[in-house]
Formats: structure tokens, sequence, C-alpha cells
């Protein structure tokens, strides 16, 4: 499978392949962001599967690094998958979780059809 954009309620979103490069720092993730560019998505959905461990740590900033890239080049970050062991381990991560997904800038959702219900939410 490769990186596909679709359209989901008129936004266009691009779904990593789960097996392409991983997102380990700012670096990575700008060059996934430039690496779309101009291929008509707004927001860009990363399989947990590519993020480090380091993401999910909180104290190692590199998931607000990321973040933060995402944010500055005006690309939406989805993080697409299972993040529930590392809500159960930390409560700063589940904070961020819940906040995330009230913002209009990072979202942690579980498939695509939670991608779909979000985008329909905000769009209505």
């Amino acid at each position: 499978m490769s990186d596909i954009v679709e359209t989901l309620h008129g936004v266009g979103v691009l779904f990593c392949d789960p097996e392409g490069d991983a997102v380990t720092d700012e670096r990575s993730a700008v060059d996934l962001i430039a690496a779309n560019y101009g291929r008509g998505a707004d927001w860009v959905a990363v399989p947990v599967e590519r993020l480090s461990a380091d993401f999910f740590t909180l104290r190692t900033g590199v998931a607000g690094g990321i973040m933060q890239k995402f944010v500055q080049y005006r690309a939406g970050l989805i993080v697409l998958g299972d993040v529930s062991a590392h809500i159960e381990a930390s409560d700063a991560f589940r904070d961020l979780v819940r906040e995330s997904n009230r913002g209009r800038h990072v979202w942690f959702l579980a498939d695509r059809d939670a991608v779909a219900a979000q985008l329909e939410r905000v769009a209505a």
C-alpha cells in the first residue's frame, strides 16, 4: 500500500502507508509534509506504527516538536490508530489527546471512520 489522498466531507486527507518512513523528530515531520505538498490534502493521517516511542513520552518533547511543525506548515496532523495503552500509562498524554481532539490542528483518531466522523463534526 502507498500513501493515498481521500476526500472526506470535502476535505483532503492523506492517509500514510503504515510501512513508510518513521516520523521520529521535527526534521522527519517536515520531510513528510514537504513530500506530500501539492497533493490536495489539508490533513495528514500518520499511523501510530510510524511514530517513534519517544512521541508518546511527552517529557522527550518529540510530540510537541512534531505537532508544532504541522501547525507551522498549516497541515493538520491525525495520529491514526490505537493509543489507548499510552493514554492509560500517562495522565499527561491522556490530557493531550483530549485537548487535541477538541481543536482543529491535531487529532488522535482510531481509524478512517473516526476521521470521517470528526471531519463531519467540524464541518457542521
